[in-house]
């Protein structure tokens, strides 16, 4: 099945937003380390909360788009019946 652009650039961004949200952590926890383990700790979750949410807007641009498509083939099958009958 051909993808389209949108789909390809949706799923690089998805690959480089967890790239992003593992390195992140990781330099988050290791730059606040200083302040202690529980500062560092907590402000790397953030950064991993606020990554995941990043992925779930993504993911759901890319649900939205899908459904959006079987609506159309749905419509399209429908109006086929439609005017099959109406003969």
């Amino acid at each position: 099945m051909k993808r389209s652009i949108f789909d390809k650039i949706i799923s690089f961004l998805l690959g480089i937003s967890w790239t992003f949200i593992v390195l992140g952590a990781f330099i988050t926890f290791k730059l606040f380390f200083f302040m202690g383990v529980a500062t560092a700790l907590f402000l790397s979750i953030l950064y991993i909360i606020f990554g995941l949410f990043i992925i779930l807007a993504l993911e759901t641009m890319l649900t939205y788009k899908e459904r959006l498509q079987e609506s159309k083939k749905q419509t399209q099958l429908l109006q086929e019946i439609r005017d099959t009958l109406a003969e």
